[in-house]
């Protein structure tokens, strides 16, 4: 018993010094946890409070469909699944026989029509030396009708006095009738070589405009065999290819797609509630799910022209039976800036959350407010 009473005394001891040890611990515990609410309470005060978060938000690119302007085989695929590829290179043939016959045929439609003008325009040439030809021997019948004219007028007075026989003066009148029908015959041959010359203007005309229309069909049987080759328009990269060797397509028939990696962006649709302080040049950042742990950054770059429901295949009709609001959601373009190499991971269909910071946009949003303030 002596023993024991001594250590129950070292435990009361013990007990009353470790409460002033507890209660210290709770103040300390109690002023960090009042310091952690007021720098959070500090910070949604002047950040937290300004920025609009989504987690509908997916990257894209603009990305283009290989299809052919023209049919036939396919003879060579010039690309793998996946692959990189520049600006202007090809990616596919086809058949070029079909079209390579046409396009020789086309040539020598061309030489042929340019052959018609050659010929109308030598022929245009003659009649001219035809027509300036009868134009001349009009001129000399002519002149022969005014000789045989003077002759019958000076010899009639002769005649009638007796000085010359009437068989002279019926010879010159014959002679006289004989230049008026030679002076008819040649006007009328040199107006036949008038005419006939606007006919074979009209002929070189018309060849003409039949060599420009040959001209036309070669241009396209030149444009039908080019396409035969399929070339990317864009830097990117091969997907979606289903084109095989041997395959027959259509004009129109997708063959591939070309995606522009290098030039992916991001669309967030936002609520309706959260875009009214939002504006072009904000900037934001872009929690990536592929990539955790790593914040890019990015700004707002533009504005859908009306929410995601305003463009869908079926629109809401809602002035029509029971109506239940709905709140809508508006496509925000978001440009992503960061280096080549991040952007190899960056691919369209990707999801991310985005923050975008809209204090900038306060100073309006109270002028706003203002202006349509009714006092």
């Amino acid at each position: 018993m002596a023993v024991a009473a001594p250590t129950q005394g070292g435990d009361s001891n013990s007990a009353s010094q470790g409460k002033p040890s507890r209660r210290r611990l709770l103040i300390i515990v109690g002023i960090v946890a009042a310091v952690v609410a007021l720098a959070w309470g500090l910070r949604w005060w002047t950040v937290g409070r300004f920025v609009e978060s989504t987690d509908d938000a997916y990257l894209k690119a603009d990305s283009v469909t290989i299809a052919p302007k023209v049919s036939g085989y396919v003879t060579d695929v010039l690309v793998e699944d996946n692959q990189a590829v520049a600006a202007g290179a090809p990616l596919a043939r086809l058949d070029t026989r079909q079209y390579q016959a046409s396009l020789d045929q086309s040539k020598a439609t061309l030489d042929a029509r340019a052959a018609d003008i050659q010929r109308a325009e030598a022929e245009l040439r003659q009649q001219q030396a035809n027509a300036d030809q009868a134009k001349a021997q009009a001129e000399v019948s002519r002149v022969s009708l005014q000789h045989a004219e003077d002759d019958v007028s000076r010899y009639r007075p002769l005649v009638a006095t007796g000085a010359e026989s009437a068989e002279r003066l019926a010879s010159l009148v014959s002679t006289r009738d004989q230049a008026r029908a030679t002076l008819a015959a040649n006007q009328a041959a040199a107006r036949s070589a008038a005419t006939q010359i606007g006919a074979t203007q009209a002929q070189i005309v018309q060849a003409r405009a039949q060599m420009e229309a040959a001209e036309a069909q070669l241009n396209q049987s030149k444009l039908d065999m080019n396409d035969t080759t399929l070339y990317s328009p864009l830097a990117g990269r091969v997907g979606d290819r289903s084109v095989r060797v041997g395959q027959y397509v259509q004009p129109g028939t997708r063959l591939m797609t070309v995606v522009p990696v290098q030039t992916v962006y991001l669309e967030a649709n936002f609520k309706e509630t959260q875009v009214g302080r939002m504006r072009i040049g904000q900037p934001a950042t872009l929690h990536v799910d592929a990539l955790k742990g790593t914040d890019l950054h990015g700004v707002v770059e533009s504005f859908s022209p009306g929410t995601g429901a305003q463009f869908a295949l079926l629109p809401p009709e809602n002035a029509t039976g029971n109506f239940t609001k709905i709140v809508q959601r508006v496509p925000v373009r978001i440009r992503i800036d960061t280096g080549p190499e991040t952007r190899k991971v960056l691919l369209p269909g990707l999801s991310v959350t985005v923050d975008v910071d809209t204090k900038s946009a306060t100073d309006e949003s109270k002028r706003i407010a203002a202006e349509n303030r009714h006092d």
